[in-house]
């Protein structure tokens, strides 16, 4: 399996709204593309201090390596980053296998 993870800072204008938006389409992505098993995703919750100022998560699980290069041009998740990414500060995104 693939693990794909990610943590967000929101530009400070989008609203609570837009942010819950923003992870039902990153979570509806499991319904819509082979090979991706799961999405969870939350806000940080650690005393911490160590978020460096990101304020949301995201892990996605994918059956193999070849699933998560499936996903990455998939239409409907370029749908999705053309929805989540402008109300972005910052992103990062990092995988590995296990």
């Amino acid at each position: 399996m693939t693990r794909h993870f990610g943590v967000f800072q929101f530009k400070s204008e989008i609203t609570q709204e837009q942010i819950n938006e923003s992870f039902i389409a990153l979570a509806d992505l499991a319904n819509k593309i082979p090979g991706l098993l799961s999405v969870e995703h939350g806000p940080y919750k650690s005393d911490e201090g160590l978020n460096d100022g990101f304020t949301h998560g995201f892990i996605m699980t994918f059956e193999t390596p070849e699933a998560r290069d499936a996903y990455l041009p998939h239409p409907d998740h370029l749908k999705v980053v053309d929805l989540v990414q402008p109300r972005l500060e910052r992103l990062v995104v990092f995988d590995f296998d296990v």
